[in-house]
């Protein structure tokens, strides 16, 4: 059956229909119908109405490698061909997992050696947070258990993802999160650092959050801490160069163990293959997913440092702990050869050298001015743009996120995909996106800027 047998109207009918979408008010979607992106190739995506829109998001945050990779596509052909599928579990394995894992350890920091694979950067961390209170329940310290988090963090849509994340929302529909996690504020500077305070000032400051926090519940209950490097569906939140040095000084101070979620900085995005490595952070686990393939196949890998991996395999023991699609060969398969193009092509040294100062470069220049932006941010290949009211007082628009969404609608009527959070603009995209890409997007950009500001009374 093709979808080229179906007019639109009858796609989004049967959409309607049958298929309930994430993170969507399912009644407002019904009224609107769903945009049908049926095709990409490179940095753009293609509507059913023949639309070429850039793609700003990488998706999800995760096409590194951009669409219309053939090689990704035939990976998965010939391993599916030669084995479609077999588990990890009865003491089995398959090639492909294997020479990942190698690989991946290659590439990541030193202190991680060990991969435990899911198919989504929520699996992971569910499986991240198990890790963590096995390793101190193996150390005889079954009460050290307690995980800080932050506010607005997002660390995946299962319960316990959810649970880890600090977004209110998802909280309230939860019914009962996951006991013994506690969120403290966020590094967010651009509305919660005091007047006056120095960017260092604040980061510390943010830092020592998580410090009263273990000091309130006694670090002998705190298994670890959890964070992001860049806050990324929180509205890509960059942190002082002083917060994660100091969030370094008081794990090691406390024993507590470091958990970072690179599920969307890995694989490129910060200019390095981890953020870990851009931002110099010292971590005993790592989650990633997403751009590991590219988005081609579902796979996520959780990297075990030394000190925990050692635990797990000297204290022995079945951990109870798994899913079906654990290494699934094609997924691995794929893997391993999206991270051959990356390499191959230079996407990582291209972002670091070249793409990300020319991106951050230009978003300051064309965008920092505009009446209704309060402030331009970049990281190697992330961006925030905040949308305020008022430059001065960084006062907002309202209702609250109202003027972010005409701002998006704006950007994707002008051929941009981005998207809104809160009140702030974000975009992630493929690393494969040039300097030319880049003027382009700034370009739309503003044109969106301008239009939103008309219908705000801003222009």
């Amino acid at each position: 059956m093709s979808y080229q047998n179906f007019s639109l109207k009858h796609l989004q009918e049967i959409d309607a229909a049958h298929h309930l979408h994430p993170f969507t008010d399912h009644k407002e979607l019904r009224t609107a119908g769903s945009r049908m992106i049926v095709r990409a190739d490179g940095a753009f995506i293609y509507d059913s109405e023949g639309n070429e829109i850039l793609d700003g998001m990488a998706g999800l945050w995760c096409v590194n490698a951009g669409y219309g990779r053939t090689e990704l596509a035939e990976a998965a052909y010939e391993q599916m061909k030669e084995l479609p599928y077999y588990n990890s579990f009865f003491k089995c394995s398959t090639p492909t997992p294997v020479l990942l894992s190698q690989k991946l350890a290659e590439i990541a920091p030193s202190n991680m050696n060990q991969v435990f694979y899911g198919s989504s950067g929520s699996e992971a961390n569910d499986t991240a947070l198990r890790v963590v209170r096995h390793y101190w329940a193996l150390q005889g310290r079954p009460e050290k258990n307690r995980i800080i988090s932050r506010q607005m963090a997002y660390h995946g849509s299962t319960i316990a993802g959810a649970s880890l994340g600090g977004m209110s929302h998802m909280h309230e529909q939860l019914g009962g999160a996951v006991p013994n996690i506690v969120h403290v504020m966020p590094p967010y500077a651009f509305e919660l650092a005091l007047p006056g305070e120095s960017d260092f000032d604040f980061g510390i400051r943010a830092a020592r959050a998580v410090e009263e926090a273990i000091l309130e519940a006694g670090a002998e209950n705190v298994a670890a801490f959890i964070g992001e490097p860049i806050m990324g569906a929180g509205g890509v939140k960059i942190p002082p160069e002083s917060y994660w040095p100091e969030i370094q000084r008081i794990c090691r101070k406390y024993d507590i163990l470091l958990m970072l979620d690179e599920v969307i900085t890995g694989y490129g995005r910060t200019g390095e293959w981890f953020a870990a490595q851009s931002m110099g952070i010292e971590a005993d686990t790592i989650t990633t997913a997403k751009a590991l393939t590219s988005g081609y196949q579902p796979l996520s890998a959780l990297f075990i440092g030394d000190r925990i991996a050692s635990t797990l395999v000297d204290k022995g023991g079945e951990f109870f702990h798994g899913y079906t699609y654990s290494g699934h060969p094609v997924a691995c398969a794929v893997a391993l050869k999206n991270l051959e193009i990356i390499e191959r092509e230079g996407l990582v040294d291209r972002v670091r050298n070249d793409t990300g100062p020319y991106f951050r470069k230009t978003l300051m220049e064309r965008l920092s001015t505009h009446p209704i932006v309060g402030q331009v941010r970049t990281f190697g290949l992330l961006g925030a743009i905040e949308i305020v009211a008022d430059k001065e007082t960084r006062e907002r628009f309202l209702p609250s996120g109202s003027a972010a969404v005409r701002v998006r609608d704006h950007a994707i009527a002008q051929n941009l995909m981005l998207r809104a959070t809160g009140d702030t603009m974000i975009l992630s995209p493929p690393l494969i996106w040039t300097r030319e890409t880049i003027d382009i997007a700034a370009g739309r950009i503003e044109k969106a800027l301008d239009l939103a500001a008309r219908d705000l009374g801003r222009a």
